[in-house]
Formats: C-alpha cells, structure tokens, sequence
C-alpha cells in the first residue's frame, strides 16, 4: 500500500476502494502509517466528504482492528446521545429498559470540553467503578440486566486512534467520521438493537436540524447494514437538560426521576427514548412510565450500582462552595443558552478540557427556572457549586449573558423534534408532548 497514493484520491475528490480503506486504517492502527500522514487523509475526507460505500467500509475497517463482544442469548438494547449539557438521560433510562427483562449494554465515555461524561456522574457515588472485563460486564448482563462501563481496550481501538488523531488536528466535525466512530463501537459490542439520541442546538455538537438529521440518517443506515435495527431521535439541546450539569448534581436529578418526580423535559425524554428500546426489544404493548411509578426501575438502578462496587445509600460530594446568580430584572425567562451552561461547568471544574485531565465531582451549575417561567429581580437564577474558589469568576463571566429575561415566551415545548428509522413520521414531536 501507498499512503501518498491514497491522501492523493481523496485530496483529488475521488472515492477510496474497499481495499485502500482496510489498509490504511490497519496499517495507521498498527503504527506503519504517521500520524501526519494520516491526518492529511482525515483532512481529504473532511473536505471531500465519503459516500455511503466508503463509510460503510471505513466503520468495517475500525470494527475488525479489534474484537466483537458475544452477547448471544440476551435480548439486548443500546442507547447512544451524541452529547449535550445536562444530558443525564443514561442514568435513569438504563434501569428503566432494564426493569422490563431487557439487557442494557450501556459503553459510555467521559466529558470532553463542554459536553458531560456518563462516567463522571457515575463516578461520584462512593465505590462506582467503570472498568469491568468482558465477563464481568456478561454476568451483570445476566444477574442484573443493566451495565453501565468503559468501553474494553481492545474494542475497536483504530477508533481510539483515530479519535485521538482528529482531536487535535480539527478533524472531529465531520458527519462520515463521526457516524464511523460512534458505529464502529457499537456495532462490536454485539447489541441487537439501538437508538440514537441527536442533539441539535447551541449544546449540541450538531447545530442545525438538517446536519443532526443527516449524521442520524448515516448511523441508522450503517446500523441497518450490520443486520441491527437502529433508530434515532433528533432531540432539543438549545437549551439544558433538566435543571443541573456537572456529576454528582445530575445523580441527585436523575434519582428523582426513577423516584417518580423529577423535571418534565428529563422524565419526556427518558420515556420517548426508553419507549423506542422497548420497541426494539419487541415489547411495543408496555408503557415505561409504570416502572418509574411503582419502584422497579429504582430497584434495578439499585442492582446495577451495587454490582459496579457502589453504595445507593451513601451520600454524594458536596461542595467546598456555592455562589448564587440572581436575576437583573423580573420577567419571563424566554432563552437559557445550553453552550454556556455547559462551559460554565467545565470551568467550576465539573468537566475536563483535555482527555485524563481530573474532574470535580461535587462541581456543577443548577438554575432555578426554565423557559417560560417568570422570574422576579434579585431571585436566584443560578447557584454555582465548586471546590476551587479560583475557578468562580471565570463561570460566573460565561453565565452573565446565558439566560436572556424577556416580557414574554413561548413554551417550552417537546425535546423530540424528529426521528429516523422503521416506521418513522413527521408528527412525532406532536404526537409526544411533555407530560
């Protein structure tokens, strides 16, 4: 193989054969193509784009650069978000599907920039650990019905490189490696079935409707093609999820949802999401909303974390400090900007700017209205927590323009602005108002 030879076809805008893309990504994974060199092909398909063949082949490249988890004997169902601020949708929505008999293989990752990590949250209950075998992660399968891990080494780990690669050469927004990279690894996880949560918003890595709606399509057609039924929804991240972001904060919001309460948006989206799972699972007649009812999706949860070495019962960090933001002026709370609540964040300390770098668990930002409510000068609208005092002014800058008080709002309506897969409509959102 000639690595010049291929940058040169796509620099060219030409298609990459089958044989090319199996080769260099190989051979990069091995260590016998430079990171420079690969980097000017990421740039060529950055660029130049791929089609649905390449792509295709690209994902197939990563996925057999390392193993495929045997899930055989269990009716399994994934979820992916493509990553938000607030979105601690994972948590209550694992234990959930779970509590219906179906097996939850939840591979999550860390926050990375503005966006939260799975396993940040996950991490602040006492004892929690996210690095399971293959076995062990098969038994909780078995025994529990719900894992929530790292990703093993050895699974699609050309991904791993590759991803580490595109990080730093401004190669991570592109619609062909983003799909090859979220589907890569959970096609070798083995799931039967998957749905997909799309962000779209000032959040969300996707910021318009039309760029969410074809990364979704793209990763529901290379899902399809690996013989899993895939669907998605492209949901609503103008805007925070809930009423937290940072670790221990979205644990506390997410316990009030299986406890039965919890904010409408989290509770709307994790039983449109849980709803889809089920559905793949082949139970379309059970309504998920009973199981947060009645305690069997808490009991579950309770089951999963005690399986991963954690305490339910023990209590979360608490900051060294808080600061409270109040409001300049009374009116209606008519925009909250998702982006600066999520930076606002990582700056307390919630998240990480580079990939390893330590988190604070007890970090975060809570605010005390959503769109469409009134909110009355001097009232708090922001309460800040930290642990490194140095780390408050710089938050507190990126959140004095984040809420915009106005005479007036429309409703907050429906996160689910859209889907793709079997049997999808265009009334979706319509047919799925918040509770």
């Amino acid at each position: 193989m000639d690595p010049i030879a291929v940058i040169a076809t796509k620099r060219d805008g030409a298609e990459l054969s089958t044989v090319q893309i199996r080769e260099m990504v190989a051979a990069y994974t091995a260590g016998d193509v430079a990171p420079e060199q690969m980097s000017s092909l990421l740039m060529a398909i950055v660029l130049n784009g791929m089609g649905r063949r390449e792509i295709a082949d690209w994902t197939a490249a990563m996925i057999d650069s390392g193993v495929r988890l045997d899930l055989s004997g269990l009716r399994t169902v994934d979820k992916h978000s493509t990553g938000g601020v607030g979105d601690k949708i994972t948590l209550p929505l694992t234990p959930l599907v779970a509590s219906y008999g179906l097996a939850v293989p939840q591979l999550s990752g860390r926050g990375l920039g503005h966006t939260g990590g799975t396993l940040d949250k996950l991490e602040s209950i006492p004892g929690w650990r996210a690095d399971l075998g293959v076995d062990e992660m098969r038994a909780q399968l078995h025994g529990v019905g719900a894992v929530v891990c790292a990703a093993t080494a050895d699974l699609a780990p050309a991904d791993r490189k590759l991803y580490a690669l595109r990080d730093v050469t401004g190669t991570v927004a592109c619609i062909p490696l983003i799909a090859s990279s979220i589907m890569s690894k959970k096609i070798a996880e083995g799931t039967g079935a998957l749905v997909l949560d799309v962000k779209v918003g000032s959040g969300a890595f996707m910021k318009s409707y039309d760029e969410a709606r074809e990364l979704a399509q793209t990763m529901v057609e290379l899902g399809d093609d690996a013989g899993m039924d895939t669907r998605a929804l492209l949901t609503d991240m103008s805007t925070p999820l809930g009423r937290t972001a940072g670790n221990a904060v979205e644990v506390v919001e997410s316990l009030e949802v299986l406890a039965g309460g919890g904010p409408s948006d989290v509770v709307e989206l994790t039983l449109a999401l849980a709803r889809e799972m089920l559905d793949a699972g082949g139970l379309d007649d059970v309504d998920p909303a009973e199981n947060l009812r009645n305690g069997r999706a808490m009991d579950t949860w309770r089951a999963m974390v005690v399986a991963q070495g954690g305490d339910p019962d023990a209590d979360l960090p608490v900051p060294g400090h808080t600061h409270v933001l109040t409001a300049g002026r009374s009116g209606v709370l008519s925009s909250l900007d998702a982006l600066a609540v999520g930076e606002a964040a990582r700056l307390l300390g919630a998240g990480r700017s580079r990939p390893g770098e330590p988190v604070s668990y007890a970090a975060g930002v809570t605010w005390h209205a959503g769109v469409g409510d009134d909110v009355r000068a001097g009232a708090p609208l922001f309460t800040l927590s930290f642990d490194d005092e140095a780390r408050l002014n710089a938050a507190a800058a990126r959140l004095a323009d984040a809420a915009l008080i106005g005479e007036a709002a429309e409703p907050a309506g429906s996160r689910v602005l859209g889907r793709v897969g079997p049997t999808a409509g265009t009334s979706w959102a319509a047919e799925h108002p918040r509770p």
